[in-house]
């Protein structure tokens, strides 16, 4: 096993990272925790949770997943393993999330109830990687670098970093903390496929500049990279029911990611898998790790099984032929998800 450093941290990880957002709605504990052993057994260290999975989030279930993945690790060696989780974002963003009734923000107090609620869940007394899991509008970011920074004083956190953010955001958040000395962000966690690239065009260059690494995930487009839609998009998964959902938000996602150029391109990456010998999926994660400011690739599934084609990545290297190739597809339809 070939372990990458996070940003400038002491993180060594694995090369593949399994999400865990499915667990406790796409998938019950048993299943979970099949799940849990197999990337375990395969070599798999790193662990990626947040406090408002399972998903899609409601105030009911928010927390069981760190519960869950809290209970299987009881019986592991925890310095061998290195968990992420997630304080939930500010309501002030993208949609209002169901923790803490709706009420969530970036500030002292927030982060503070976060952090208490994971480590009593997760039933450990530190978090290798504690992230942000989408920027607050509001509440200065002094604040809350402060507020993250006084958690690794305490010894409460090993490291943080970012997610759903954007070059301006993350660079002025670890430009505050290095003009106030306090602890940085050294990952960020964005979406990034063969799908949707867009982190290439300026991500890539801050990521590179500053040491800090990405955790990529949905390397498969929310499961259109599959070829599960291409028969009939209209059926078959979770986007398939968005489609017909009345929540413009809901809607504004299944478009986004389920539409005719996302299955067009589709298509031809699942030819090219079938001219190398591979599943698609193998292809599509394996291509989303290789790259040198990728950390590790976040991967997720609802049965233990599925895992045999992303975990046939993990140790995959795609040959500059290729992720030519890749490239040629995605000039002939240049950015699918738009």
């Amino acid at each position: 096993m070939q372990y990458r450093y996070i940003g400038r941290t002491g993180l060594r990880v694995s090369p593949i990272c399994l999400g865990t957002m499915t667990f406790g709605t796409q998938c019950d504990k048993k299943e979970a925790f099949r799940i849990m052993d197999k990337a375990y057994e395969k070599g798999v260290n790193f662990f990626d949770t947040a406090e408002v999975y399972p998903v899609p989030p409601t105030g009911e279930l928010g927390g069981l997943t760190e519960e869950m993945v809290g209970e299987w690790l009881q019986d592991k060696p925890r310095d061998r393993m290195i968990i992420a989780t997630k304080v939930a974002g500010a309501a002030s963003g993208w949609f209002v999330p169901p923790t803490r009734f709706g009420m969530t923000a970036m500030d002292r107090h927030h982060i503070q109830k976060g952090i208490e609620g994971s480590l009593r869940r997760l039933k450990t007394d530190y978090i290798d990687l504690y992230q942000m899991h989408w920027p607050d509008t509001i509440v200065p970011i002094e604040e809350s670098m402060e507020a993250f920074d006084r958690l690794v004083q305490e010894g409460k956190v090993r490291y943080l970093g970012t997610s759903n953010d954007t070059a301006y955001g993350t660079t002025k958040a670890n430009m505050t903390a290095s003009m106030k000395g306090y602890k940085r962000f050294e990952s960020i966690q964005n979406n990034f496929s063969l799908l949707n690239r867009r982190f290439l065009d300026e991500m890539k260059v801050m990521c590179e500049n500053e040491k800090i690494s990405l955790l990529p995930y949905s390397p498969l487009a929310g499961g259109v990279l599959s070829g599960k839609y291409n028969t009939d998009f209209t059926k078959g998964g979770r986007f398939s029911s968005y489609l017909t959902s009345d929540n413009p938000r809901i809607r504004a996602q299944a478009d986004r990611f389920l539409n005719p150029k996302t299955v067009a391109s589709t298509a031809q990456y699942v030819e090219l898998a079938q001219e190398l010998g591979i599943s698609v999926v193998t292809l599509a994660t394996a291509w989303s790790k290789q790259f040198s400011f990728v950390a590790s690739t976040i991967i997720g599934a609802t049965s233990a099984e599925q895992l045999d084609d992303t975990l046939g990545a993990m140790e995959l290297y795609l040959s500059e032929e290729v992720l030519k190739r890749c490239d040629e597809i995605h000039s002939n339809i240049l950015y699918p998800m738009g």
